[in-house]
């Protein structure tokens, strides 16, 4: 018995970390199964990245690096990061993490200062993840006024990034003409309650890629979605 015992304990571990590894390897590493172009998004969160490397893989072909948020915070890794990008044959674009109760002509003012258009590929994204507080109506129309003053500055919509649940509660059928990513992190593509085209999914938060140690976030385009759709005009 205990023979038969001990041989069934070890077959269900086996199974067990098989299912495990596959499991990792589908949700993590699904740019290994799938042809959809794909990309990461960077910060200060992920430390000095070893850019060399991360041009060699020919999976990642552009990053959103985060440039600033609300009205004085500036990324301090963005001025390296995003020269370094370049260098290595990522397409770049650059994000702004949007404080709805800062200044919205401060939040502007810090933005454009180190989103500089000559050194943009994609258009500009806004990272939309809190209402601070504020109720729906508030929070929507100071959000609504920051990205038309965007659009302004920069002459093109700027790209939208937000959680399915965030755009669900607060932003449903509001910004249809905005190209979207949403953040999901399940093994199913993400479905928004008024069933709108999303341009790019965020599927992972604890995404690997040799030359970043830890986790990173990992994004790729729907559908027959492209680079082109959301490329800076010059």
């Amino acid at each position: 018995m205990d023979k038969i015992y001990r041989k069934a304990t070890i077959f269900l571990a086996l199974i067990l970390f098989s299912l495990t590894i596959h499991a990792q390897n589908d949700y993590v590493q699904c740019e290994d199964t799938c042809s959809h172009i794909h990309g990461i998004d960077l910060s200060h969160y992920q430390g000095d990245v070893f850019w060399e490397t991360i041009g060699d893989n020919t999976k990642m072909a552009y990053v959103y690096l985060k440039a600033t948020e609300g009205g004085d915070r500036i990324d301090d890794k963005y001025e390296n990061n995003i020269a370094l990008a370049h260098k290595y044959g990522l397409k770049v674009g650059s994000y702004h993490f949007f404080r709805p109760k800062t200044d919205l002509q401060k939040q502007l003012n810090n933005f454009i200062l180190q989103c500089r258009p000559g050194e943009q590929d994609l258009i500009p994204m806004i990272d939309i993840e809190t209402k601070n507080g504020l109720n729906t109506e508030e929070f929507c129309d100071s959000l609504f006024k920051f990205l038309k003053m965007v659009e302004n500055a920069y002459q093109q919509k700027p790209l939208l990034y937000t959680f399915a649940n965030f755009y669900d509660h607060y932003l449903l059928g509001k910004i249809d003409n905005y190209h979207l990513m949403i953040a999901q992190y399940t093994t199913r593509e993400p479905v928004l309650k008024d069933d709108r085209d999303i341009t790019m999914w965020q599927y992972t938060g604890k995404g690997r890629i040799n030359g970043i140690n830890g986790y990173v976030d990992k994004s790729r385009f729907m559908g027959r979605h492209s680079l082109r759709e959301i490329r800076f005009r010059h």
